[in-house]
């Protein structure tokens, strides 16, 4: 497999994986662009396909964590075919490489297990290439870690991330444009929720500071209902009515 770099003078004839087409590949794009010149990175393969991993220094990351000097890697995604081929390997390893260039102290990711995970690493894929707990959310999300030196300091998740709840009832749901699907359905829900007469409350995170305080350790999706985090799974128009009790109408 070849692989190529993703930056800001090739991004716009270039495809981002997880989005391909139209404006949510747009949406995503602008985002990226924004994030290039605080050190972000996206490695894809050359074959048109998601296998892709993105990552960025951990204190320019958008998600409430401290960990200084580490490398914080927002998505490591291979679907479909490419499954089972050893490309995750590959990212993971060009991952630690520019990590290890630029002297940091390791690389930190999110992981969870079971039906929880939705677009979150395995982490027993991550402990098989070494990784270790670093620190655990309420809502069963995993920070983990690989340290290149055993008296690197250990990750942790910010008091916000790791106890996530929020004061307001009915629905509340923070998100960015880091995930190119917000697009396409934050808006329908909204549409069934004033539909259906659903309380609902939608935060748009649109920059580091707010996103590195927000009360979840998943700030491109996070779905609280009467102050409780129910999900980081970007929701349809039909599953969000479920969850609410409701049936389309």
């Amino acid at each position: 497999m070849e692989y190529l770099y993703v930056t800001k003078e090739n991004i716009d004839k270039e495809h981002i994986c997880c989005a391909m087409y139209g404006k949510q590949s747009l949406t995503k794009k602008e985002w990226l662009k924004q994030r290039f010149e605080e050190g972000l990175i996206f490695y894809r393969s050359k074959e048109r396909g998601k296998c892709f991993i993105e990552y960025i220094p951990a204190e320019n990351a958008w998600i409430p964590i401290e960990a200084n000097d580490y490398i914080y890697i927002n998505c490591l995604w291979i679907a479909g075919s490419m499954k089972g081929n050893g490309y995750s390997i590959d990212l993971l390893n060009e991952c630690i490489s520019t990590a290890k260039k630029n002297n940091k102290k390791g690389i930190c990711i999110l992981s969870a297990e079971g039906r929880k995970r939705e677009f979150l690493q395995d982490s027993k894929f991550l402990e098989h290439k070494g990784f270790k707990t670093a620190d655990r959310s309420e809502n069963g999300i995993t920070l983990m870690y690989l340290p290149f030196d055993k008296d690197a300091p250990i990750p942790k998740f910010k008091s916000c991330a790791k106890h996530p709840k929020v004061e307001a009832m009915g629905f509340v749901l923070y998100y960015t444009d880091q995930c190119p699907f917000t697009y396409y359905w934050v808006p329908r829900i909204e549409e069934v929720a004033k539909e259906h007469g659903i309380p609902l409350k939608t935060i748009h995170i649109t920059s580091k500071e707010d996103a590195q305080n927000t009360p979840s350790p998943v700030t491109t999706y996070a779905l609280f209902k009467d102050g409780k985090f129910i999900t980081q799974s970007i929701q349809s128009d039909k599953k969000f009515l479920a969850i609410a009790g409701c049936s389309p109408k």
